[in-house]
């Protein structure tokens, strides 16, 4: 991932998450108090240079009372591109006169995508190189060849919410997002004969809302009937 995107996901994930604690306020679905969703908003806000650029006033007294405003401050998002953002000094061995400076950078962020995408594989939970339980060498290939397909569809993915819904995720943060999508069934009984049951979705957040729109899980949601 190159660091101008890297910079760009971590505010977009602050900005996800703190549209959803606003969200979640402004139903009045929450129990904390004020003093516990100050934390929640300061452990969003911690990563690196977040509280530069972010503005958060929290209003109200009790937890149905509590109001999240919140705001990107344009002028410090600007000074911190002019100071931090995309800042990189690169050093080589390679001779001028058989790559140029734009081989060299292109080579070099070849190099650090091709790394984001192994240590993704060490990932225990999400697109896992491991435990593999084969040893032969024939079943050790196929369990590779899927390993890197899922990869490849799971990076496809992040490709497509980042162009199609400017929202840049993380293969990890993206898929556990969707995970959260859920069915439910609801039993209800009648005066005679079996319980009816209706399949529904359970609620969703903002974020999960336009994950669900963009990729069109609209086709295999339970019917609303």
């Amino acid at each position: 991932m190159r660091a101008h995107e890297h910079d760009d996901e971590i505010l977009g994930k602050a900005r996800r998450q703190l549209s959803e604690v606003a969200a979640r306020l402004g139903r009045g679905k929450t129990r904390k108090s004020p003093d516990q969703v100050e934390a929640e908003i300061a452990e969003i806000l911690k990563p690196r240079w977040l509280s530069r650029v972010i503005s958060t006033t929290l209003t109200g007294t009790s937890p149905a009372e509590l109001r999240l405003i919140w705001r990107t401050k344009p002028a410090a998002r600007a000074a911190l591109e002019e100071e931090l953002f995309g800042k990189r000094i690169l050093v080589t061995d390679k001779d001028k006169t058989l790559a140029t400076t734009a081989q060299i950078i292109a080579d070099y962020r070849s190099q650090e995508e091709a790394e984001d995408d192994f240590r993704q594989m060490k990932d225990p939970k999400v697109v896992s190189f491991s435990p593999m339980f084969h040893f032969t060498d024939h079943k050790i290939r196929v369990h590779v060849l899927y390993c890197v397909l899922a990869l490849m569809a799971a990076r496809l993915m992040v490709r497509q919410t980042a162009q199609a819904v400017s929202m840049p995720m993380s293969v990890r943060e993206l898929l556990d997002t969707l995970a959260g999508i859920q069915e439910t069934v609801l039993l209800y009984q009648g005066e005679r004969g079996r319980p009816r049951a209706r399949r529904m979705l359970t609620e969703t957040t903002p974020t999960q809302q336009r994950l669900y729109q963009a990729f069109g899980l609209d086709t295999y949601a339970p019917s609303s009937q």
